[in-house]
């Protein structure tokens, strides 16, 4: 005889799962009795239920396997909301396990009570109350599916009550399918998408994370058509390194041979990826697009062309019928301006940069202060962190720089809230990486303001010793609302943060941790927190006026940019005056 939560932990463990991430409490105390008895699962108490959803949605992406969280009765829950939506957005499977009033009270009003049901609608591919011992093997067992099946959470509401009570005897225990066949588009679909490749004199790839692994085909494909390769932020990750054909990112984060690339095909081939932003998709081109969800074909860009099927194995069955290009002119050129933009780019990742003759004058618009330009740290972490290290980055400018200075080479991997954007992922899902493998390279590009939306987590990595290594560009600011404010020409307004000394808070709670204040000490401290056995804080002073410039500057951003400086600038004045 065994009791629901028992089974539950059991069947996971059986599974491969190796940790469960949350808060414990009342409802939960069945499951966490049985989670005290089964050496295979690692239970990690976080601070805040929030991160161990993040937590649990990056095992999940790391591994393809299911990521587990846990929330308690009502608020426990309810704050497991914003990871959950994150693993939803990025189509990563999770289960969520939630507490509720003991089944006799359901209904009542009861204190705490939260209709967990309704509340997991939205973000859930699966959400059932159990409320019965005989339906929880079932249900367990649906659940896990539907989360593998859709890419997606699902979450399980459990009755405490219900949770400690035993099983009819005989019972089988759950059976998960995490194996699904990949699809291939039809002979037809394919002749006429090869007869429109063949027949372009130009075509344009942008290719993401639904294509990763089908790097060869999607490298062949790129040689056959003489085609650059924009590839999105998720994309990055195994398709970026030794690749002779890509030419970064598009979008605000991106760079303009990008976008000359867009321009300039007569046909735009998109393989496994929902860049979502449609002004950045170059118009009246001929569009085919290839992705395994049919649901997702045209949802950005009209397409002309669509291909319903498994990247890997709808190029597979492209190639054969694709003839090589005569001219490589487009590839040529769009990888000229991307090597020319991109060493433009490292000029700024010199400590000295401000010494220089063009430093010295730019220095006096946008660093006055002669703080750290971010570009330094960036370039410094890129430049010693391992080839098999898990990049993790906040939603903002330190996404910007990781996109522009971290090359994905060897088996790096990365991690960011990049279809939901949320703040404070990059710490909860730096644990989540550390946890399933200590001995790897985890590497948080925080933010400050990220940083200290979630500050208590670095308890948690304190508690459970993970050995994370966390680099905050700390430039007192929310960095991307200020461009965005200003790009429209509004003077910042509610972006300064008043921090305190992070590398202090961080040793207080038990973890390593330095303060750099001065470019020639990037370098030297990047190196020595990366060899540092444990985890580790860098809380690096880097320049908030730092300027961004998008692939193709309209004339009203930069007119908005200059307006919005002229007014800061006088309000800094009189700030000043006001002061005397």
């Amino acid at each position: 005889m065994t009791t629901v939560g028992k089974m539950l932990v059991q069947s996971l463990a059986d599974h491969g799962v190796s940790a469960m991430w949350g808060v414990v409490g009342d409802a939960l105390n069945p499951i966490t009795d049985a989670l005290r008895q089964e050496p295979r699962i690692r239970w990690i108490g976080v601070r805040h239920e929030e991160a161990g959803a993040f937590a649990a949605g990056a095992q999940s992406q790391l591994t393809g396997r299911i990521g587990v969280c846990m929330g308690t009765v009502g608020p426990g829950s309810l704050h497991l909301l914003n990871g959950l939506y994150d693993a939803k957005k990025s189509h990563t499977p999770v289960l969520a396990i939630c507490g509720q009033v003991p089944s006799a009270e359901m209904g009542s009003d009861y204190h705490q009570e939260v209709d967990n049901d309704a509340v997991f609608r939205d973000v859930s591919v699966f959400s059932r109350t159990i409320t019965d011992p005989a339906q929880f093997p079932y249900l367990l067992e649906l659940a896990v599916n539907a989360a593998y099946a859709r890419n997606g959470v699902a979450v399980l509401t459990l009755p405490g009550d219900v949770a400690g009570r035993e099983l009819p005897h005989g019972t089988q225990e759950p059976r998960f399918v995490s194996q699904h066949p990949p699809v291939t588009p039809d002979a037809g679909a394919l002749g006429a998408v090869a007869a429109v490749l063949n027949g372009a004199d130009t075509v344009t790839m942008l290719v993401g994370s639904g294509a990763r692994p089908a790097r060869d085909e999607v490298l062949a494909t790129a040689e056959t058509l003489a085609a650059p390769m924009v590839l999105t932020l998720k994309g990055k990750e195994t398709l970026e390194r030794d690749n002779d054909y890509q030419v970064g990112q598009t979008g605000l984060i991106g760079n303009p041979a990008a976008q000359h690339a867009l321009t300039h095909g007569d046909v735009l081939l998109m393989v496994g990826t929902d860049f979502p932003y449609r002004d950045w998709y170059p118009k009246g081109k001929t569009v085919v697009q290839i992705d395994h969800e049919g649901m997702r074909i045209g949802r950005r860009t009209h397409v002309d062309h669509a291909l319903v099927g498994d990247a890997r194995t709808t190029l597979a069955a492209l190639l054969p019928l694709l003839r090589a290009k005569p001219s490589r002119e487009h590839l040529t050129a769009s990888r000229e301006r991307y090597t020319s933009w991109s060493d433009r780019q490292h000029h700024l990742a010199d400590p000295g940069y401000d010494s220089s003759v063009v430093g010295r004058v730019r220095k006096q618009f946008d660093n006055r202060e002669r703080a750290i330009r971010p570009e330094v740290l960036a370039a410094a972490i890129d430049r010693h962190a391992a080839d098999d290290a898990v990049f993790t980055s906040d939603t903002g400018m330190s996404t910007v720089w990781l996109a522009r200075f971290v090359t994905l080479r060897g088996n790096r991997q990365l991690l960011g809230s990049y279809n939901l954007g949320s703040m404070a992922n990059a710490l909860p899902h730096a644990l989540g990486a550390a946890q399933l493998d200590p001995t790897r390279q985890t590497i948080a590009f925080c933010g400050d303001g990220g940083l200290t939306m979630l500050m208590g987590e670095l308890l948690t990595v304190a508690a459970y010793d993970l050995p994370v290594k966390v680099f905050v560009f700390n430039n007192s600011r929310l960095g991307m609302v200020k461009l965005e404010q200003e790009q429209g020409g509004i003077p910042e307004f509610g972006t300064v943060l008043k921090n305190p000394d992070l590398a202090g808070v961080a040793r207080a709670c038990g973890i390593h941790a330095v303060r750099v204040e001065h470019p020639d000490q990037v370098d030297a401290a990047v190196r020595d927190a990366l060899a540092h056995a444990g985890p580790v804080l860098l809380d690096v002073v880097t320049n908030a006026e730092e300027i961004v410039i998008p692939p193709k500057p309209t004339v009203s951003q930069a007119w908005g940019f200059a307006i919005a400086k002229i007014e800061e600038t006088l309000i800094s004045a009189h700030d000043v005056d006001e002061k005397a």
